[in-house]
């Protein structure tokens, strides 16, 4: 009998979304813990105050979806989401934060997080969040939503833009504006991890960039994908 009760918990332990949760404020923190561990289907794996720590040990965590603050001690979280992309190109990454600035809410959509909330979202709708994240959604906060429709509403083309990218350049950029990084997106192209690099600096120089950020948000503003 002991034996079914254990297999049964087994199952549904591993029928459960494992959820990754990177925030440093401990009461915080263990609020989250306690939302997702007290409600059915959801399991906090792991739980971390620093990016940096989550960075070291979140690849044994085998997580379904991660939920990051933005506003971390050390690495920012902004810095941390493409890290953690390029660690996972298919988990989806929701930024849970206090800060609703168009910068912060471009980096982190940049640098390839899937969704952004504000802390002051219900519980509900977080845990809600969280599925639609790993059914391939983008969840954000209304207010956040509203914001970024405003910011691609300011990105209007110049009248005539031609940087003469090739089409190798073009569809690599049009991957980074979908958050793939090199590694992927060399995949997605079917060549090498330098060839990327390779177009990736003749894109930089063509845009006049120095950073993906910087090259995507061109790409946006201009409509150059």
């Amino acid at each position: 009998m002991i034996s079914t009760i254990e297999n049964y918990q087994t199952k549904t332990a591993l029928a459960s979304l494992r959820v990754v949760l990177i925030e440093d404020l401990r009461d915080v923190r263990e609020g989250l813990i306690a939302l997702i561990n007290g409600t059915a289907d959801f399991r906090c794996v792991a739980n971390y105050g620093m990016m940096e720590t989550a960075l070291a040990g979140i690849e044994r965590d085998k997580p379904d979806v991660i939920l990051t603050d933005l506003g971390l001690p050390g690495m920012s979280g902004i810095e941390g989401i493409e890290k953690l992309r390029a660690m996972f190109a298919d988990v989806p990454i929701i930024a849970l934060t206090i800060y609703d600035n168009d910068t912060e809410i471009f980096d982190a959509l940049c640098n390839g997080a899937n969704g952004y909330l504000l802390k002051n979202t219900p519980p509900a709708r977080l845990l809600e969040a969280l599925k639609e994240a790993v059914d391939g959604g983008s969840p954000m906060s209304p207010q956040i939503a509203a914001r970024v429709v405003k910011l691609f509403r300011q990105f209007r083309p110049p009248e005539y833009s031609d940087y003469r990218l090739t089409p190798q350049e073009t569809e690599l950029l049009k991957l980074l504006i979908e958050g793939h990084h090199k590694k992927t997106a060399a995949k997605e192209m079917g060549i090498s991890f330098h060839t990327v690099s390779f177009h990736l600096k003749n894109i930089y120089e063509k845009l006049q960039v120095h950073s993906k950020t910087e090259a995507v948000a061109k790409a946006l503003r201009e409509k150059l994908v």
